[in-house]
């Protein structure tokens, strides 16, 4: 007898899908870089929260692997970001994770920093004699995580292997600290830097939010040329076809979406993957408790998307000001407010809305504000734009003004 079919969307932070609709460019794009014989081109790869960043990166992994690539990397937590040290200390920790299998054999006076010690017998590149390496170097903390890496390059082309991928996560959480005279950030940028200039095979791939490259390029100008960009977007309406219909393409699956159902899971999600696994996921639970009661299947839009306000947007919402949500109201009324907005929209639209609109210099402290919440962000034009996908038609609900989006059961 075989297994019962379960509901195969997973909407999470990071989650796979049952199925990677699209994102063959960005394959293509990565796959490129891989064959570099000399490492000049690195990759950020941003977009929204929910488009599929992580996913993507997994996504990564395999190919390079078989590719005979090795692979390290983590989420850069802001702790990461404390210090010159702490980053040190991440980036060692991932590193050996790759390098432990790999053995020194030959014997070598005073090596690794270890006094006058003679290794006369295999030593793995592990942990402790990365780490090491790195305490026994003298200079600045790029000095030492420099001779890590020149000791690491050597020995991975003896072990056979091309190079090694550093993949980071949530990069945008990396930053400079000038009042204490840390700069972690700019360590990374000139690291990567130096040792790819020395012909070291270490490619590095970062993602996060748009925030994300903008950050690299006022920490260090020459990073407009040291990486590829990939800006991560919605999927087109056949990729969303496709993210729905592959996963329930099997004879046991008791749920069909039909081609009206396809519409406006599309419609409503935007395209966007986080929001189709969240629609599509609800969907199927609805439709196998309408099938139990003998009712006609439908999509209930309404709860669904109800259900998505209190899990996804409600949190943020909560974050801010009552001052704060006017303003994102009228920002959310704008016509352009799902692409770039500027402050001179803000304030035209501010005073067509309000009998006390809001003054240039408060929208610029608000919006400075709106970006550290993380709800916003600024180009590298000057113009703004909602760091979370559909929340100007979130606001509009909230606020009670967008009726057509959310339709009456």
């Amino acid at each position: 007898m075989s297994a019962p079919f379960t509901n195969p969307f997973r909407p999470g932070a990071g989650h796979r899908p049952p199925y990677l609709a699209g994102r063959l460019n960005e394959k293509r794009e990565f796959a490129k870089l891989l064959t570099q014989q000399v490492v000049t081109d690195n990759l950020v790869i941003t977009g929204l929260r929910g488009v599929g960043k992580t996913v993507l990166l997994e996504e990564l992994k395999p190919m390079a692997l078989l590719d005979d690539w090795l692979w390290v990397g983590t989420d850069l937590s802001e702790s990461a970001s404390i210090s010159e040290a702490s980053l040190a200390q991440r980036i060692i920790t991932d590193l050996s994770v790759a390098t432990e299998a790999i053995t020194v054999s030959e014997t070598v006076k005073g090596a690794f920093g270890f006094s006058n010690d003679i290794v006369t017998s295999a030593v793995s590149l592990n942990y402790h004699l990365l780490m090491a390496i790195y305490a026994n170097t003298p200079g600045l903390t790029i000095d030492k995580l420099k001779a890590v890496f020149s000791v690491v390059a050597g020995n991975v082309r003896k072990s056979g292997k091309k190079g090694i991928v550093f993949t980071y996560d949530e990069a945008q959480n990396l930053a400079d600290h000038a009042a204490k005279e840390q700069y972690p950030l700019s360590v990374l940028l000139d690291l990567f830097q130096s040792v790819q200039r020395q012909d070291m095979p270490f490619l590095l791939v970062l993602a996060g939010l748009p925030t994300l490259f903008p950050k690299l390029v006022m920490a260090r100008t020459y990073t407009e040329r040291m990486f590829r960009v990939l800006f991560l977007k919605q999927l087109s309406e056949p990729e969303t076809r496709e993210a729905i219909y592959k996963p329930i393409d099997d004879s046991r699956c008791p749920v069909e979406f039909n081609k009206p159902a396809v519409a406006m899971i599309f419609k409503y999600s935007g395209g966007y993957p986080y929001f189709i696994q969240f629609i599509c996921r609800e969907a199927y639970d609805a439709y196998l408790q309408q099938q139990a009661h003998s009712k006609p299947t439908s999509i209930p839009i309404t709860s669904i998307i109800r259900k998505l306000d209190t899990d996804f947007f409600a949190g943020r919402w909560a974050r801010v000001t009552d001052r704060q949500q006017h303003l994102l109201h009228v920002i959310a009324s704008l016509d352009n407010a799902d692409t770039e907005f500027t402050v001179q929209d803000i304030l035209a639209k501010s005073e067509e809305m309000l009998a006390k609109p809001f003054g240039r210099s408060h929208i610029n402290q608000m919006l400075t504000s709106l970006i550290g919440a993380g709800l916003v962000y600024r180009d590298r034009h000057g113009k703004y734009l909602f760091a979370v996908p559909l929340m100007g038609e979130f606001i509009k609900r909230t606020m009670g003004v967008d009726a057509e989006f959310l339709p009456a059961e």
